[in-house]
């Protein structure tokens, strides 16, 4: 895990007055590439690391610089380990423990109760109250794949429930809106893919590696184009699905209507997506405006009431 070796590196550095990339990817099991940019991140956080080259070159912590353990603030302690207390309900590994273990080292005695006290404040669970129980341990046979530099294989299946085999190299992990993906470069269609982990099944580490290619982040967002399509629908909702509404709308946007009932604007896009939000909102929720998603709504409606008719 990143935030494990970056320390892990300036651990070393610590110790050691100069260490070349090569020793530090071969220690990391990761290539060299990945040893530079994990410099530029230590260098981004304050820690000026120079490089030498030739014989004898290698990083080593500015001299003038002195690193102990009073680099990081109180407050930055706490944020540290808050994110890495956040990380095993979603990560397991020895790596997360070493880490805490690592950063904690950093703590002044006289410092650690009110660390402790400001890193429980905001406890951060990412985990669903329901899960597909392939997701844990297809999570830690991919994080072993790409430690290892080798291809993965599984079935997946795409939105319509079509299945196909895919040989793919792992490159990163991604967690997004309580969905876990992998991207990586598929063998089939030549070229860098996002796989969703709950539509894999036979997942499996292949014998045969692979040498990492350059890649960039897969696009997360949907950016201009969602926002040209989107709309605003007037919904009726019931205050007992109030809490589930607020997911999508402010608490400002609702307008009381009776004593049990609230009408809203409610963020749409005329996907099945959406539909399925509106309709996953049942008896408590009905569609006023535009005229059109409320027929859609009520033609959706009656395809379910047919399948259960008979």
């Amino acid at each position: 895990m990143k935030v494990d070796r970056l320390v892990s590196i300036i651990m070393i550095l610590l110790d050691k007055k100069r260490i070349g990339a090569k020793e530090l990817a071969d220690m990391f099991e990761v290539s060299p590439r990945t040893i530079y940019r994990d410099i530029d991140s230590i260098n981004m956080a304050g820690i000026p690391i120079r490089a030498t080259s030739g014989v004898g070159g290698g990083f080593e912590i500015m001299p003038q610089y002195k690193v102990d353990n009073k680099v990081f603030s109180t407050s930055d302690l706490s944020t540290i380990l808050m994110g890495l207390s956040s990380l095993p309900n979603m990560v397991q590994g020895n790596e997360l423990v070493n880490a805490l273990a690592k950063v904690k080292s950093f703590i002044p005695s006289e410092q650690s109760k009110d660390i402790e006290l400001k890193a429980n404040q905001i406890y951060i669970d990412l985990t669903p109250w329901m899960d597909n129980r392939n997701i844990q341990p297809y999570l830690e046979m991919i994080k072993s794949a790409m430690q290892e530099n080798k291809l993965i294989s599984f079935q997946y299946a795409d939105r319509h429930g079509d299945k196909t085999v895919r040989s793919v190299e792992p490159y990163q992990l991604v967690l997004k809106d309580n969905h876990w993906y992998i991207q990586g470069y598929c063998r089939i269609r030549k070229d860098f893919r996002l796989f969703k982990l709950g539509r894999m099944s036979s997942l499996h580490i292949c014998e045969e590696g692979f040498q990492p290619r350059e890649y960039d982040r897969p696009m997360l967002k949907y950016g201009d184009i969602q926002e040209s399509m989107q709309i605003k629908v007037k919904i009726r909702i019931h205050k007992s699905i109030m809490e589930r509404v607020l997911d999508y709308c402010p608490y400002e946007d609702l307008v009381a209507d009776g004593e049990e009932h609230y009408v809203v604007s409610f963020p749409f896009v005329e996907t099945d997506y959406y539909y399925n939000i509106l309709l996953g909102l049942g008896e408590k929720c009905e569609c006023l405006e535009p005229e059109r998603v409320r027929s859609e709504v009520k033609r959706r409606i009656g395809e379910m009431w047919r399948m259960y008719e008979g």
